[in-house]
């Protein structure tokens, strides 16, 4: 059971990025298992602002289509979306207790972790190596999963 992060999700779908062939190739194992592997609301929308916004990729997507990569995404037996519950604000503190000093563009990251912590996971996928800076998150790095 893993998170998958927001730029593997951008790379399956930006052919011009490196990483595209194993971030696309990833989702498509994924999408084909019963097997559970989380997003969260904040990971599909950030994908949504990123993969439509022209200063970001040379080729952005529009918003219908956007919108219906990530439908038919969601709609891949074993995933979930993981969402806030009664615990949500007292977990972030520990995240932030833990991790110490969140600012910027951290406070996307923070939030995921704080979202597995209170679902009981560990295991991020990610190019992203700020996950690191969070205490008890495992970073699983895409090309090691093929």
């Amino acid at each position: 059971m893993f998170v998958v992060d927001t730029n593997v999700l951008l790379h399956a779908v930006n052919r011009d990025a490196p990483e595209h062939r194993e971030s696309l190739e990833l989702l498509t194992t994924w999408r084909g298992q019963h097997g559970a592997w989380y997003l969260t609301w904040g990971i599909a929308y950030e994908f949504l602002r990123v993969v439509t916004h022209a200063r970001v990729l040379p080729r952005p997507l529009s918003g219908a289509q956007a919108t219906a990569w990530l439908a038919t995404l969601l709609e891949s037996p074993g995933l979930a979306l993981l969402t806030p519950g009664e615990r949500h604000a007292a977990v972030l503190q520990e995240v932030l207790r833990d991790a110490k000093h969140i600012s910027g563009n951290l406070w996307h990251d923070a939030h995921t972790v704080a979202l597995m912590r209170e679902h009981g996971l560990r295991r991020v996928v990610s190019y992203d190596q700020d996950f690191r800076r969070f205490p008890g998150v495992e970073l699983l790095a895409p090309a090691e999963l093929l």
